[in-house]
């Protein structure tokens, strides 16, 4: 569960509202149904910059711009605030979302049309765009949401707030959801480091080479290992701070990119287990043909500092769910996954092995009908049933099957074609880095000097920016960002740090990467 941090640190504002959007659709809900499937066990992992951002949505510290647009009336929207409904209040999947709601679906068409909006259309708009992206399982079983979507149009005022509530109220349940189930042995937790950082690509932008010796690399090379170090530990300490007297055993990290360079910072922080994609166990094992047989059981990372376990996902079963049977009839993708379980169960006959699912936990459901409820519950019901397999926590798995196959080197990757060309390599993406490497030695020299003492209070602050900004969002976008929303992110975040140092705002960052 993930989202890059969004809210600028100065103003305390957003201009993007993905993390409550997600948090009333995805975070909450998946976790819920399990109660109604006692056997399934399973491991659900938190980014901690998302679950502080939904905590500012609790405590109200954050100004999120599409909330104000949204508790407007709608007779005194602007010229200009109407234009920016029209433009931003569709943003949701039209043909398995908007098209379920007559009336939303209606005004899409009528935007589509370029056709004139009256008050009344703006005002459903308002509501059914919060509304569409709250989870069908609240829309169902809150009788005020229930009674929202019954009455379909014609909203008023009241009704706004009403959606806008109970998003909230949705958003505080999320940490005591999970360690309710927690509670209940059917769920593990664990976290990526604290911004969702690339760690080998923190501790030296050189190893981008290592998994693809073709990358072109910055002119400025960014290597800050205790970056890397810091947000292994910060995540850690909030997993504690967050769920208590729970054990975290295990740590995904951002992105399954791993090296060898930071297995030493897992294993001081205490980390039992991480998960990565199976095109780093081959690279690291040197094989060329996948080898479902080294693939299906967890491996030791034996060092210096202590031992690390690892599990490797299969990409194949992953990426079914992840990218295709939202395509496809939930009966008819249901019996194609239990299939393949069955096949791979008939294949290893009576050896006990692990089948390791790992994958993206909200982005996958906007495709599917019904939000994906139609699919999980149904496959949920068949794992239950199935006699030739159980669900299990990586952590259960390991306790009474240890780690045996040893793997010497890990090969530096990632599970996009175990390299790291999504973060790094065009110019765009090379260019922020060179950016970063600048800001960041800025800091450090800084705090080297004797004008360490003008930081005051801000120092603080000044690294908590680095630390965003070392995010692997920023980098993921560039080149690929059309629209520019994250260029602009990275850019504030950028010169809200160089604000903070008090150091002239360098005249690149007025124009986009």
């Amino acid at each position: 569960m993930h989202q890059p941090y969004y809210k600028n640190l100065l103003t305390q504002e957003t201009d993007l509202p993905w993390v409550r959007l997600h948090a009333s659709k995805d975070y909450v809900d998946m976790v819920a149904m399990l109660e109604k499937f006692p056997a399934i066990h399973q491991t659900f992992n938190v980014v901690p910059s998302l679950l502080e951002q939904i905590e500012d949505y609790s405590k109200q510290l954050v100004k999120d711009k599409f909330m104000e647009l949204t508790l407007k009336e709608a007779t005194k929207l602007t010229q200009g605030e109407k234009d920016f409904l029209l433009n931003n209040f569709f943003m949701i999947n039209p043909d398995k979302v908007i098209s379920y709601s007559p009336r939303y679906y209606e005004l899409y068409f009528k935007k589509q049309g370029r056709e004139e909006f009256t008050t009344a259309d703006y005002l459903d708009l308002q509501v059914w765009f919060n509304l569409s992206w709250i989870d069908p399982y609240f829309r169902n079983s809150i009788p005020e949401l229930k009674q929202l979507v019954s009455k379909g149009r014609f909203f008023d005022e009241a009704d706004k707030r009403i959606v806008l509530d109970k998003q909230l109220y949705i958003l505080e349940q999320t940490i005591p959801v999970y360690n309710k189930f927690i509670a209940n042995h059917q769920l593990e937790v664990t976290v990526s480091p604290y911004y969702h950082p690339i760690l080998p690509l923190l501790y030296n932008t050189n190893i981008a080479r290592e998994a693809n010796n073709k990358t072109v690399l910055p002119k400025i090379g960014f290597s800050f290992p205790q970056d890397a170090k810091k947000q292994i530990d910060d995540a850690v300490s909030f997993f504690k701070e967050r769920f208590g007297n729970n054990t975290l055993s295990g740590m995904w990290p951002s992105e399954e990119a791993v090296s060898e360079h930071i297995l030493p910072f897992l294993i001081e922080a205490g980390i039992n287990w991480i998960v990565a994609d199976e095109a780093v166990l081959f690279k690291s094992l040197k094989k060329r043909k996948r080898d479902t047989r080294l693939l299906y059981e967890p491996h030791l990372l034996k060092r210096e500092e202590g031992s690390l376990n690892i599990v490797f996902r299969d990409r194949n079963l992953s990426d079914l769910i992840g990218f295709n049977y939202c395509k496809w009839s939930a009966l008819n993708a249901v019996d194609d996954f239990m299939k393949h379980l069955n096949n791979i169960s008939t294949a290893f006959k009576d050896k006990d092995i692990l089948v390791t699912i790992a994958m993206d936990g909200e982005n996958a459901w906007e495709y599917y009908p019904n939000d994906g409820h139609d699919f999980l519950e149904l496959l949920y019901k068949r794992l239950s049933e199935a006699e030739f397999l159980k669900t299990t926590t990586i952590s259960e798995y390991l306790k009474t099957h240890p780690a045996e196959n040893k793997i010497k080197r890990i090969s530096a990757g990632s599970w996009i074609y175990g390299e790291f060309g999504k973060w790094i390599g065009n110019p765009h993406k090379v260019k922020a880095w060179e950016y970063l490497a600048i800001a960041r030695k800025e800091l450090e020299d800084l705090l080297n000097s004797d004008k360490r003492s003008t930081l005051g209070d801000k120092q603080d602050l000044a690294w908590k920016q680095i630390y965003i900004l070392e995010g692997s969002d920023w980098f993921w976008w560039y080149g690929e960002d059309y629209p520019g929303y994250f260029d602009r992110l990275f850019r504030m975040h950028l010169t809200n740090f160089y604000t903070l140092i008090n150091k002239e705002i360098p005249a690149y960052l007025d124009n986009p990467i």
